[in-house]
C-alpha cells in the first residue's frame, strides 16, 4: 500500500516546500488539477527535477486525445497521469498504448461514475494501471466519502490495481485501510495540517502496519 500526496492549492515554490517538509513519508507525490491549470505541466517537470527519486502523478483528468496528452505529460517527466473513467473506451485505449510506449502509468479516476461496479470491469479489460474511486471536492462539502465504492471496486477489478481519494484524513485512515487499496490519496489531510510531517509520518506508519 502506498501513499500519494495531492497537491492542489499551491504554486510551484509552495508545492517544493510542502513536499521538502514530507519526503520521507510520502511515494508519489500528484500535481493536482488546479496547478496544472495554473502552471502547466512545468510543475510538473520542476517537482520531478527537485524530487527524482519521488513518482510524479500529473492529475490531467484526460477526456479525449488520450495519446496525445499521455506524450506530452510523460515529456515532462509524469510516472503516473489520470484519465476519467467517464470518458470513451477509444481514448483510455489510446492513453494506455501510448504510456506502455513511454514506460508510464495510467490512472483511471472514477469520479462522477454512475455505475461503478460495471464501469469498473470494462476498464479493468483496457490494460490500465490503477483504478481509483474519487469523492470530489463539492461532494466531500456535503459529508460524502469514497469507502463504499473502494469496496464495490475491489471486488470488480482482477487486473488493476485500486486507489480512493477525496476527504481522507488521519482519523478515517484505518477505516480506508481496511479496505485494503493499493494507493491511497491524501489532499488536505496533509496539506491542511499544521504539523505536515507528523501527520503524514503517522499514516505511513499505519499504512505500512495495514
Amino acid at each position: 500500500m502506498k501513499l500519494q500526496l495531492a497537491l492542489d492549492l499551491v504554486d510551484i515554490p509552495q508545492a517544493i516546500e510542502v513536499v521538502r517538509e514530507v519526503e520521507p513519508y510520502i511515494d508519489i507525490v500528484e500535481i493536482g488539477t488546479p496547478v496544472v491549470i495554473n502552471e502547466g505541466l512545468r510543475a510538473v517537470k520542476e517537482m520531478k527535477a527537485a524530487y527524482p527519486n519521488l513518482d510524479v502523478l500529473a492529475d490531467l483528468k484526460i477526456m479525449d486525445a488520450g495519446g496525445y496528452e499521455i506524450m506530452k505529460a510523460s515529456e515532462a517527466g509524469a510516472d503516473i497521469i489520470t484519465v476519467l473513467g467517464a470518458t470513451d473506451d477509444m481514448t483510455i485505449k489510446g492513453a494506455v498504448e501510448e504510456a506502455k510506449k513511454q514506460g508510464k502509468q495510467i490512472l483511471v479516476d472514477m469520479i462522477n461514475v454512475k455505475d461503478i461496479e460495471t464501469r469498473a470491469k470494462e476498464i479493468d479489460e483496457l490494460g490500465v494501471d490503477y483504478i481509483c474511486v474519487h469523492t470530489g471536492y463539492d461532494l466531500q462539502a456535503v459529508g460524502k466519502n469514497s469507502f463504499e465504492d473502494l469496496q464495490t471496486i475491489k471486488k470488480a477489478v482482477t487486473r488493476a490495481k485500486t486507489a480512493v481519494a477525496g476527504g481522507i484524513k488521519l482519523e478515517s485512515l484505518p477505516e480506508v485501510i481496511a479496505a485494503g487499496p493499493d494507493l491511497v490519496i491524501v489532499g488536505g489531510g496533509i496539506t491542511g495540517q499544521e504539523d505536515k510531517k507528523a501527520v503524514a509520518a503517522e499514516m505511513q506508519q499505519l499504512i505500512k502496519q495495514g
